[in-house]
This record gives structure tokens, C-alpha cells and sequence, in this order.
């Protein structure tokens, strides 16, 4: 860095929030690698029907692109609710419906709303990273919870508790609780009684269920969508980006009490979602089945990695998701960049002893184990 630059560093520093000197950006490395397993995104591109479809309803838009776009976005609304209706047996109306670039943009609306310098948030670590960086960038203070409580076997390390959640919630009280399930990095899914009782201790907070990977989840898990009724603190945040594949489409969204979403309204910028955001969306929720026909083989995959994994003495956790976490690693980052020299990208989540590893193709399945189980006799602990 120049003399001028690190000047300018220095200034900017000066002048930037105390409460954001010396953080670090959020972003996994972006690598150009044979092999990219490390952001849970499908590796399955989007298939040509869906790509003409997309290119047909952008190309309407374009001409109008000297206008605003629909504030309200009622077409995808009534989409993204007829696509929950029918995959969840939930019937989702329009006015429940929120979204935003991405899921991220849909829970910063929610702190925005919720949240400010004198209120608590919660979340249960280790848990999505961004709940944490979302709510302390805009000031509401974040609570890291504790996972494994009432636990006595490490199988269950990252497990929550009914009993724990609940005892934790009554010590912080809470404005807004973040609960993920399918959990973001272990790949768990939470029992639907830890909801309620965490929503029913919390009464004066928003429980937002962050249900990325809910597509995923093996057969017989429930959403958080069977709970809504009835209850207008409660939030369960869904994405495009992992199931539909449509990760560079940008579109989380939300459900929740109509009051719930009319008040996200103040906080929203003009026109947030484009036109072309907007018509990529309703073409890919028009092809949904076509769009959710990997799942399946993902899932497959994921599975098979579970069942590796620990036939080469890793300990993985089994996962509702589109990724396993695996622990039993010697040392974790040293083994990433083995593996990483080796063509292979995972993610290092900075657990100690511990990776995960996205649900690729057959073949990069094949990769990733292969150069695993190549290391595994010098990089695995051993008991």
C-alpha cells in the first residue's frame, strides 16, 4: 500500500462508526478452482427451458425499464404464495408475503423494523454468520446463545435444546430471536415444539425462523410455516438462491402476519426489487418443479457424504440441508488448503476441528472424497 493510500486508510478509519473500526468484511473466498464447495450453492446450472423462460420475461421488461417498478411487487408476491401453498400444504396468502435482494436484504428489513440501540437480539451460535453482522451494523445488540445445553455426548455438540432455548430467552428477553432450521453451518433441523416454547418466552420479541435450506430437510421435517397462524411475532424467511438454484437472481423472501409485512414497509427502500429482479423470479417460480428437480440428487449426494465421512473416521453431523459439517479434523484450516492445493474449495467456518462442505454433482462429490480420504490418515484426530 502507498504512503497516500495507507493515509487515506488511516483517515477513513478516523471517521467510520467506532463500532465497525476493525471488523472484517463478510465474504467466502471466491476462488477459481475445479471444484467449488464452500457456498452451498447448487452446482447444477439452470436448466435451458428456465433460461429461454427468464430471457422471454426480461426481454418484456426492458422496453419499460424507463419506469419505476411495481413498489409492491403483487405478481411475485401471488407467486412466491402460490409456490408455498402448494410444496408446504400451508395456504399462504399474498398480503403475508415479503421479499428482498436476497434473504439478507429481508432480515435487515426485519432488524431495521425491530431493532435499534437499546434492544437485544438473540441468536444461537454458531449459526448463520450474517444474523450477528446485520443486527450489530445497525446497532441493536446481538446476544451469541449457547448450543449443546442439556447435552451429554458430543453427537450432540451443536444441538439446541427446548429446555436451553427457553432458559436463554427468559435471561436475555429479547426484542428479536434468530432460530435456523435447517441450522447454518451444522445442517440441523429444529424440532418445531423448540418454536413455540422459545415464542411463547419471548413476548415482546419477532422469532424469525430462517428456513434457507428448507427444501432440503429430510422427509418428515415440518416448517415453521404450520405455526404462523395465530401468531403475528413470528417470521419464517425462505431463499431462491439454493433450492431454485438462482443464487445470482438475488430473491429471499419472507412469511409472516400481514400487519407483520405492512410494517417492513417503513423500512424498505423506494423501489427495492427491479423489474428484471422481479421477472427473473416469477420465470423461475413458473418452472418450480423443473427448477427443484436436483434436489433429490443433491440430497443423495449429501447422504453419501455423511456415510463416507465416517467410514474415513470424520464425524459428520446429518444434515436437513444442502451441506454436512464434519468434525474430527486435526486441524481444520490446514486441511481446507490441503484440499484447496488439491482443487477442492470447502468452507472453513472457524470451529476448531471441524468443515463443511457443500452437496456438489457425483463428480465433484468423487473429488472432494477422493482427496479426502488421501489425507484423511494424516489430517483426522485420533482417539
Amino acid at each position: 500500500m502507498s504512503d497516500s493510500a495507507s493515509r487515506a486508510a488511516v483517515q477513513i478509519e478516523g471517521l467510520l462508526r467506532p463500532d465497525l473500526r476493525g471488523r472484517t468484511a463478510y465474504g467466502a473466498p471466491q476462488l477459481d478452482v475445479p471444484v467449488q464447495l464452500n457456498t452451498n450453492e447448487s452446482s447444477y446450472p439452470v436448466p435451458q427451458v428456465v433460461v429461454d423462460a427468464v430471457a422471454e420475461a426480461v426481454t418484456k421488461v426492458v422496453p419499460d425499464l424507463n419506469r419505476y417498478p411495481d413498489r409492491e411487487f403483487t405478481a411475485l408476491r401471488e407467486a412466491l404464495a402460490g409456490y408455498l401453498t402448494c410444496t408446504s400444504r400451508v395456504a399462504v396468502e399474498a398480503a403475508q408475503v415479503w421479499a428482498g435482494n436476497g434473504s439478507n436484504e429481508v432480515l435487515l428489513h426485519l432488524v431495521q423494523a425491530f431493532g435499534c440501540p437499546d434492544r437485544r437480539a438473540l441468536g444461537f451460535t454458531p449459526a448463520y454468520s450474517m444474523h450477528p453482522i446485520i443486527t450489530e451494523t445497525t446497532g441493536t445488540a446481538f446476544v451469541h446463545g449457547r448450543r449443546g445445553e442439556g447435552f451429554d455426548d458430543v453427537a450432540h455438540r451443536f444441538d439446541l435444546s427446548t429446555a436451553s432455548a427457553v432458559a436463554q430467552v427468559r435471561e436475555v428477553d429479547p426484542h428479536l430471536v434468530f432460530l435456523c432450521s435447517p441450522n447454518n453451518p451444522t445442517g440441523t433441523a429444529l424440532d418445531l415444539d423448540t418454536v413455540v416454547a422459545v415464542h411463547d418466552a419471548a413476548p415482546r420479541a419477532v422469532v424469525i425462523v430462517d428456513e434457507a435450506y428448507a427444501e432440503f430437510a429430510r422427509p418428515g421435517t415440518p416448517s415453521a410455516l404450520t405455526l404462523l397462524a395465530g401468531r403475528p411475532r413470528l417470521v419464517v424467511t425462505r431463499t431462491m438462491s439454493k433450492a431454485f438454484a438462482l443464487a445470482g437472481g438475488r430473491l429471499g423472501y419472507l412469511v409472516a402476519d400481514p400487519a407483520l409485512v405492512d410494517a417492513l414497509r417503513l423500512v424498505r427502500m423506494p423501489y427495492h426489487l427491479s423489474s428484471v429482479t422481479q421477472a427473473v423470479a416469477r420465470a423461475a417460480l413458473g418452472h418450480a418443479d423443473l427448477m427443484l428437480g436436483t434436489v433429490e440428487a443433491i440430497k443423495q449426494q449429501r447422504d453419501r457424504m455423511v456415510i463416507e465421512l465416517s467410514a474415513m473416521g470424520f464425524t459428520p453431523v446429518a444434515s436437513d440441508a444442502n451441506f454436512v459439517f464434519f468434525g474430527n479434523v486435526a486441524d481444520a484450516h490446514g486441511t481446507w488448503q490441503s484440499l484447496l492445493d488439491r482443487g477442492v474449495l470447502v468452507r472453513d467456518v472457524g470451529i476448531p476441528h471441524y468443515l463443511r462442505v457443500t452437496a456438489g454433482t457425483p463428480a465433484e462429490t468423487d473429488a472432494f472424497l477422493d482427496a479426502l480420504r488421501e489425507l484423511a490418515p494424516t489430517h483426522r484426530l485420533e482417539s
